[in-house]
C-alpha cells in the first residue's frame, strides 16, 4: 500500500498528459520514458481497449474512458495537463485508404481533438502534438496540412512540422508526421534539419500560418540492417512454418528479380531473414521481398496484403512464415508489452494501428520537456559554442 502510494506522489510530480486516439497505449509507454505522466486517456475501440488494460492494469492517477470522443466534453478532461498527444486516424490519409482527407469519416475525428482543446479554455496544455502519416503533408495538394496547422494557430498554437521514420530506432520502415504545437515556441530557428525534409517547407512558407522551427539535436542515422536480431526464436519444426506446397507457391510467384535474390541468400552459410509483403501486379497476387534487413512498415492485420511474411534463408533452405504478434511488439520497441491471453489477430491490429515509441520518447526528451523547461535548443547551442569556441594561445 505504502509502495503505490509513493508511486502514485511521485507521478504527480511530473508533467501530466492527456492521450487521445490512445489505442494500446504506445505514446503513453514512450511519454512515460520521457518524464510525463500520462494521466487521462481514451479511445473508442474496445479491442484496444482491452489492450491498454491488460498491459498497464489498474494504475494509480490514471483514467481510461472508452467510447467516442464526440460524446465528451472539455468539462470531462483533466485541466491540469502540460501535453496533449492525439494520434488521429489515418485511414483517409494513408496511400492504402481513400484519400478523403481530413473531411473523411475516420481522420475527421481530428477536429474532435481541436473542439475538446479548445473547450480546455484556459487549461488548454501548453504542448499540444498530432501525429499522423506522412499523407497528410500532401492530402488535397498540402490543403489538409495547411488547415490542421490552422486550426492549432486559432487555439493559440505555433506548430512544427517533423517527418521522423520509426527506422532510426528499430529496424521498420515507418515514417509518420509529427505536429508540434506550442503556446510558447522559441525565438530561433533551425532551418537545416533531416526531420523537416524539403517537401515539407510549403507549410512553413505559407505566411498566413503561424509556424516555428525548433533546434532540436540531430536524430540516429536510419538503421541500414537489425531485423534478424528482431526475430523470434522458432524451433524447425514449429507449425508456424509454412509447409512444402506453400512455401513453393510463394517461390513461384516470385519475379525474376526477386528470385535470383532469394536464391542467392538461400546458399549462403549462414541464416539471414527478410520480410515480404503480397502484392498485386497485372491483375495477379504475388510477393515481393525486401533486399534490405529491414521490415516494412507494420499495418493492421486485416486482410493477407496486409500482413508481412518472414523468410529464413541460408544453408540450403528457404522457410517462410507469418511475421508473429511478439515482432509486432518488438518493431514498434514495445517488446515488454504484455500479450498474454490475447488474440494474435487483436495484438497485430493493435501495434500496426500505434506509434513507435522510441520516437515519442525521443520528442519527449529533446522536444516536449525542453519547451516546457523554456530551454528547448538552449543546451544545444551552448554545446556548439563550446565546440566551435577559439583556443587561446597561452
Amino acid at each position: 500500500m505504502e509502495e503505490s502510494r509513493a508511486r502514485a506522489v511521485a507521478s504527480t510530480e511530473r508533467p501530466q498528459a492527456l492521450e487521445f486516439f490512445a489505442g494500446i497505449g504506445l505514446a503513453r509507454l514512450g511519454l512515460e520514458e520521457a518524464g510525463f505522466h500520462v494521466e487521462w486517456s481514451n479511445d473508442i475501440d474496445a479491442a484496444k481497449c482491452e489492450m491498454y488494460r491488460n498491459h498497464f492494469g489498474d494504475m494509480p492517477n490514471h483514467t481510461l474512458v472508452e467510447g467516442d470522443m464526440s460524446a465528451l466534453s472539455g468539462a470531462d478532461l483533466p485541466h491540469d495537463a502540460s501535453l496533449a498527444w492525439g494520434s488521429s486516424p489515418c485511414t483517409d490519409l494513408s496511400l492504402a485508404g481513400a484519400r478523403a482527407g481530413l473531411n473523411g469519416k475516420q481522420s475527421g475525428a481530428f477536429w474532435q481533438y481541436m473542439r475538446l482543446l479548445g473547450e480546455l479554455g484556459d487549461g488548454r496544455p501548453p504542448v499540444a502534438v498530432l501525429e499522423n502519416v506522412n499523407g497528410l503533408a500532401t492530402s488535397h495538394s498540402g490543403e489538409d496540412l495547411a488547415a490542421a496547422v490552422r486550426a492549432f494557430n486559432e487555439l493559440g498554437y505555433s506548430v512544427d512540422v517533423l517527418s521522423i521514420d520509426s527506422r532510426r530506432f528499430v529496424p521498420q520502415s515507418r515514417p509518420r508526421l509529427f505536429l508540434v504545437g506550442l503556446q510558447n515556441p522559441p525565438s530561433v530557428e533551425q532551418l537545416d534539419s533531416p526531420l523537416r525534409p524539403d517537401w515539407l517547407q510549403q507549410v512553413f512558407a505559407d505566411i498566413s500560418l503561424c509556424t516555428h522551427r525548433a533546434p532540436l539535436p540531430e536524430p540516429p542515422s536510419p538503421l541500414m540492417s537489425g531485423f534478424g536480431m528482431y526475430v523470434e526464436p522458432m524451433d524447425d519444426d514449429d507449425q508456424r512454418w509454412w509447409n512444402e506446397e506453400r512455401t513453393a507457391g510463394f517461390l513461384n510467384s516470385l519475379s525474376p528479380v526477386q528470385a535470383a535474390r532469394v536464391e542467392a541468400m538461400r546458399r549462403e552459410n549462414a541464416d539471414s531473414y527478410r520480410t515480404a509483403y503480397r502484392r498485386t501486379r497485372n491483375g495477379k497476387a504475388v510477393w515481393e521481398v525486401r533486399a534490405d534487413d529491414i521490415s516494412g512498415c507494420l499495418r493492421t492485420a486485416r486482410g493477407g496484403s496486409s500482413r508481412q511474411a518472414v523468410i529464413r534463408l541460408g544453408n540450403g533452405r528457404v522457410t517462410v512464415r507469418w511475421m508473429t504478434p511478439c515482432e509486432y511488439a518488438a518493431l514498434m520497441g514495445a517488446s515488454h508489452y504484455n500479450i498474454k491471453g490475447l488474440r494474435p489477430n487483436q495484438v497485430m491490429f493493435g501495434f500496426g494501428d500505434a506509434v513507435s515509441v522510441p520516437v515519442v520518447e525521443w520528442l519527449g526528451k529533446y522536444y516536449f520537456m525542453p519547451a516546457l523547461k523554456g530551454t528547448l535548443g538552449k543546451d544545444m547551442y551552448v554545446e556548439q559554442a563550446l565546440l566551435t569556441m577559439p583556443i587561446k594561445e597561452k
